[in-house]
Parts: C-alpha cells; structure tokens; sequence
C-alpha cells in the first residue's frame, strides 16, 4: 500500500484500520498508549484464514507490513508507519501482534536485536485514512460461497475513516431491500440468493456521517466463489 506519510507535531504514529481491532474501535483524533509483540516464525504472517474474513488478502497485503506502530523504547525510531489491521489475535496484554517485519521496521538501524530481545513493547496510535492509490471499492465473493444456494462476500478496499456497518440486497420479487447477514468481521452473507444478477448496497458510516452506497452494477449471475468485482466507487 503506497501513501503519503502525514506529520502530527512530530509524532507519526499511524494506524489505517480496515478491520477495528476491539481495543481500536473507534475513530479518534488522539493518540492513544497500548502493547505490541511479533510472531515467532521470520515468515508469520498470521493465520492463513483470518478471523476477520480477509483470507489470503490479510496476510499477504503490503508485503506483510499489516499491523504496526511506534515503540516507546530508545532503540525504536521517531518515523511512523501506515498500517492495515486484518486479523484478531491475543498476546501478554498486547492489542497488536505483527509480522516480524513490521517489528523490526520499528527500530532504528543497528538497534533491531535489541528491540526484538523485548519481546513485547509499550507503543502509541492513531488512526488515520485508509488510502488505497489505483484501487476503488471492491467485492470479493467469499470462498466458502456455492452456487446456487449460498453467497458470501467480502469488502475491501475500503477507503477514508469510513467502516461498512451494514449491506443489503435487492429483492426484485417484492421491490425492496432485504438486510444480509453479518456473519463475522468484514463477511456477510445470505442463502438462497437471488437468481440473475444481485444488486447489492452498502451502508457507509464515516467521514460524511452514514449514508448508503449503491454500486451501478451488480454481482453477475455466474458469480463464482473466489472472484472479486470492481464496484466503481471510491470512498473519501
């Protein structure tokens, strides 16, 4: 994930949230005190589902780079780093627990052994606006989803300080719009969807308060597990 890196009265601790962690679930404007730690393999990027619902996205996104935020400790720089967060996991009292790449990029140059023979470090965030350069809002189908009978999927890409809270489809048989399921994280889902092409609307809660997003098109009726569609929409 390209962007620019903003300055906040020399601090730069930035955290660009897709998914709010339960200690970071709310926008705030201020920075706030919590623990982080790594995984222990060099290559651990998580656990290859996600409990969010990202999958394969969340782990590989930004080379890794998924959680992150600035130690306190002398060894650690004064540079911040934009993050997404797309997995829950629980450490000793920790918030964030990141690849062993986003640890080691908090450090100053020589200091990197130091920092990870801590183990778990005090660090600060913020968040910040999710910036996704070249991308718009997409639609992933969700993998477990089967045709005909059960369609689940996921949003990425999501822009701004901006949160899907809620998506519905429209049922065409009794003109109105139908809620779908928020099954967990970021993956809602409905069975028995509807046959031809399924329009969808998201409801967008953020930057310009709460208000419905309605792509022009809708998912194809030959959906097919696993693919992704570009919705034309981009958040602010």
């Amino acid at each position: 994930m390209a962007s620019s890196r903003p300055t906040f009265n020399n601090a730069y601790y930035l955290f660009c949230a897709l998914l709010l962690l339960p200690a970071v679930c709310y926008c705030q404007d201020y920075f706030a005190p919590s623990r982080a730690t790594y995984y222990g393999s060099p290559r651990c990027y998580g656990t290859p589902t996600g409990a969010c619902g990202y999958g394969q996205y969340g782990r590989d996104m930004n080379d890794g780079y998924v959680t992150g935020v600035r130690c306190t400790k002398p060894q650690c720089t004064e540079d911040g780093v934009n993050v997404v967060a797309t997995d829950y996991g629980e450490g000793d009292r920790t918030d964030f627990i990141l690849s062993p790449q986003a640890y080691g990029k908090m450090s100053q140059p020589d200091k990197t052994e130091e920092l990870f023979a801590y183990g778990v470090v005090d660090v600060e965030f913020r968040r910040i606006p999710c910036r996704y350069w070249g991308y718009n809002l997409m639609l992933k189908v969700h993998e477990r989803s089967k045709q005909p009978s059960y369609l689940a999927i996921v949003i990425l890409h999501v822009a701004g300080r901006n949160d899907i809270t809620d998506v519905e489809f429209w049922q065409e048989d009794c003109q109105q719009w139908r809620p779908m399921r928020r099954a967990y994280g970021v993956v809602f889902d409905l069975e028995n969807p509807p046959r031809g092409d399924i329009y969808i609307r998201f409801q967008v809660s953020g930057t310009n308060g709460v208000n419905w997003v309605q792509p022009k098109n809708g998912i194809p009726s030959n959906w097919k597990a696993g693919a992704t569609y570009d919705t034309q929409i981009q958040l602010d």
